[in-house]
């Protein structure tokens, strides 16, 4: 699937919308709060295609349902194309045939096709001994990539239902951890992530200490005068 920017015809870009997701008020707001880049890194022991495709699987299942959650926000009369930021994504079918479409339906093929791909035994084998294709990888990065739509897409549209939810903490984590794992195999072209920069730069990196209180300030000493008031006990 390809990108496409808007073009105005002939008139000012509107402003950008201001992005209610980089407020720290809700970056600050994790489930868990340590290095992701420890939970991406290949073990020793465990081959790198059974890796790709335990975590692969593993995203879509979550995204899915993250996704869900605000399914019924989503819908052909609110969100009339695939957008987030400034991009509209179009679908291509294995025709190579572009469809510009809502978001649902789009979100729709993603999932459908995702689902296709990992329950596929010739393409995610889960028996012992069975070969990965030499097309995995690239299939991994496909998957990956329209992953990572639909993630800009409820950061984009539905940033304000996943916070009347409160299930902005989840969805935060869940974008990290996938952008992390992204990153350290190279799933993803930096061009297509580009778009959201901003907000995995926050995210991506371990949330910052809380602030340590500023120490109490020491009562004054009571003056002698004071002291011969003071009952033993």
């Amino acid at each position: 699937c390809l990108k496409s920017k808007t073009k105005p015809n002939g008139k000012k870009p509107p402003a950008e919308e201001k992005k209610l997701y980089l407020d720290p008020e809700f970056t600050k707001i994790r489930v868990v709060d340590f290095d992701l880049k420890e939970l991406v890194v290949l073990p020793r022991e465990i081959d790198l295609n059974e890796w790709l495709a335990s975590n692969t699987t593993t995203f879509f299942n979550l995204i899915n349902l993250q996704y869900s959650t605000i399914s019924e926000f989503c819908t052909g009369e609110t969100c009339q194309a695939m957008t987030a930021c400034n991009t509209i994504y179009y679908w291509y079918d294995e025709r190579g045939k572009k469809t510009k479409c809502t978001a649902p339906q789009y979100v729709d093929f993603v999932m459908s096709l995702c689902q296709k791909l990992v329950t596929d035994e010739e393409i995610f084998p889960t028996k012992y001994g069975k070969e990965f294709p030499n097309s995995f990888e690239s299939l991994v990065k496909k998957i990956c990539r329209y992953l990572f739509h639909v993630l800009a897409h409820l950061y984009w549209a539905h940033f304000k239902e996943t916070v009347a939810l409160d299930l902005q903490g989840h969805l935060n984590i869940l974008y990290a951890h996938f952008i992390v794992f992204v990153r350290e195999f190279n799933l993803i072209d930096p061009k297509e992530t580009c778009i959201m920069d901003d907000l995995s730069e926050i995210l991506c990196n371990p949330a910052p200490p809380a602030p340590t209180p500023a120490p109490s300030t020491p009562a004054s000493a009571p003056s002698p005068s004071s002291q011969n008031h003071v009952t033993e006990r």
